[in-house]
């Protein structure tokens, strides 16, 4: 019974994803190396249930150890410079027949529709095309990159056309030319590429790494790209696996992409975790913060009412009508977590008697051990410091120790100011606690 009770509740939660997501287009990109792994048919089902779910979507692989192990096999090597293959003649060959393979490997598992399976009933068509313009990458500092290029323009009338028929599109880190030339490329360029042209969503890196803080070890959770040139600049022995998706994600995220996706794609699951759970498991970045605290608006009143009601019941917050909350809305202030509101503050001033009021403050239990409520609190009381006003006081009735240990000092009710012993009642026996606002 537990167990069903996790998947309603998942299922649940996972819906207003689902609909967000639905009709959105995601370019996922991943390496060669999560084409040879033994997991990859899971990633292809999860691929398959996106279609599935209305996503518009658009695959590029990589062929890195495709192209070393056909070089291997040839008793030859490639020279590399700043992480970049110099495709000779040699080489291209290699390019060409691993791309190849790589790309019918992955139609094939598309196509499967076993009974008893993950695809089972799945009808995916997969397109693939010649929708990647380059040019060649030229001389760099006297060395010559032969056919190694960089992507010069993408068709995106061409995949809105594919995706428009709910088609799969899958793109190989390969490049043609006007002359019918065949230039080997990045597919981290390609996919950063694709994704801006077609003004997608989300651009999606399935990594060999997490992106972990190396002094701790733990995993980030979030950047914004400003964080992420910091980090970098802080960092600059970061391995290729991980330096590489960031500087591709902040590439995406200058040039219009809102969310940009860094998973490692070793955990199981982690493309669904990360899409249809709140907090994901990998790496969210984008050019404004993923979690902002700002003043509430309309479109906020039924998260607003959602994360107050369960505070109002255990008698830990006052109760309040929709339209009060409603008409005293310019007073609220909230934290947005993607769309979720996860934590709520009011600051009601009276500049008339210079004191504000703060109230209603309130935070989502999943989110009640990350200095969230000192946030909300500081917030407050720097709006109060601008408004010029000289005191805050607070009502509580169970957070008085709170409040104390940030400042406040608790008052008799005789001391209120005249508007607020108007509004003061007796039967919730508040404790009554001021700050003054230096």
């Amino acid at each position: 019974m537990e167990q069903q009770n996790q998947f309603v509740n998942w299922f649940r939660n996972s819906s207003p994803y689902i609909h967000a997501h639905r009709d959105k287009t995601f370019v996922i990109a991943f390496g060669g190396e999560a084409v040879l792994a033994d997991d990859f048919e899971h990633y292809v089902h999860d691929f398959a249930l996106l279609n599935s779910l209305g996503i518009r979507l658009v695959l590029v692989h990589g062929t890195r150890p495709q192209i070393n192990q056909r070089m291997q096999r040839l008793d030859t090597s490639s020279c590399f410079n700043n992480n970049l293959r110099i495709t000779d003649r040699e080489a291209l060959q290699s390019v060409k027949e691993a791309a190849g393979l790589v790309r019918v490997e992955i139609e094939a598992l598309l196509s499967l529709g076993l009974a008893n399976s993950p695809m089972a009933g799945a009808k995916i068509k997969v397109a693939s095309g010649n929708f990647v313009m380059a040019k060649p990458l030229g001389v760099i500092e006297g060395i010559d990159y032969c056919y190694t290029g960089e992507v010069r323009r993408i068709d995106s009338a061409a995949i809105h056309q594919q995706l428009d028929q709910d088609n799969v599109v899958l793109i190989s880190p390969i490049g043609y030319s006007p002359s019918g030339e065949i230039f080997n490329l990045s597919a981290e360029q390609v996919a950063t590429a694709v994704a801006i042209a077609l003004k997608a969503e989300k651009l999606i890196l399935l990594t060999e790494e997490s992106c972990c803080n190396p002094a701790t070890g733990e995993r980030i959770q979030q950047m914004t790209t400003a964080e992420v040139a910091l980090f970098l600049e802080e960092y600059p022995q970061l391995s290729e696996a991980m330096s590489s998706p960031l500087k591709a994600s902040m590439q995406a995220c200058q040039s219009g992409i809102s969310r940009v996706h860094f998973v490692d794609r070793h955990q199981e699951g982690a493309l669904l975790l990360e899409l249809f759970t709140r907090d994901g498991v990998g790496t969210l970045i984008s050019s404004t913060p993923f979690e902002e605290l700002r003043p509430a608006v309309v479109n906020d009143l039924g998260g607003l009412l959602e994360l107050i009601k369960p505070l109002e019941q255990q008698g830990i917050l006052a109760k309040r009508s929709r339209e009060k909350i409603e008409m005293e809305l310019a007073d609220y202030f909230v934290i947005d977590r993607d769309g979720l509101i996860i934590g709520c503050i009011a600051l009601h001033p009276n500049r008339l008697h210079n004191f504000a009021t703060v109230a209603c403050l309130a935070v989502h239990p999943d989110y009640r051990r990350s200095a969230r409520a000192n946030r909300l609190l500081e917030y407050a009381c720097r709006k109060a410091k601008i408004l010029n006003v000289q005191k805050i006081y607070v009502l509580s009735t169970q957070t008085t120790h709170w409040f104390v240990e940030r400042g406040f000092a608790l008052l008799d009710p005789s001391h209120l100011p005249e508007p607020l012993k108007a509004l003061y009642n007796p039967q919730r026996n508040s404790k009554i606690l001021c700050k003054s606002i230096d």
